[in-house]
């Protein structure tokens, strides 16, 4: 099981990361726009384009604290879980915030099954 709780942690990381490309790298790009039904145009305007960077650099330490906890520590399942648990809660905000479902699936899915195992794991 802490091959699998591994490898889905680090797709998490991985979608984070790509997260992090499109709200801080690839801002005004259509496939940005799409992914959080925006036009080009808001995109493009400077506030807008300021916090989505911001909010970028917060989506990418997520991935990596996900990645420091796998590589750099040994008893990572505490700490593993309480990101897990606040990327839940996140995807759960927004998906209720901004009124699109869609958005708890794919933020909080892989989170959820890997907050499960973790949970699995630690009462064993």
């Amino acid at each position: 099981m802490n091959v699998l709780i591994i490898i889905l942690s680090t797709l998490v990381a991985l979608e984070f990361f790509f997260i992090m490309y499109l709200e801080t790298f690839a801002t005004t790009s259509s496939r940005t726009a799409k992914t959080f039904s925006m036009s080009k145009d808001d995109l493009e305007n400077e506030k807008i384009s300021t916090l989505l960077k911001n909010q970028g650099i917060y989506n990418g330490l997520i991935g990596l604290g996900i990645l420091y906890l796998l590589i750099f520590t040994k008893n990572y399942n505490g700490s593993l879980l309480a990101i897990m648990i606040y990327i839940i809660l996140v995807a759960l905000y927004g998906s209720f915030s901004s009124g699109n479902k869609s958005i708890f699936f794919k933020q909080g899915t892989l989170a959820v099954i890997v907050a499960i195992l973790l949970l699995i794991q630690l009462m064993i």
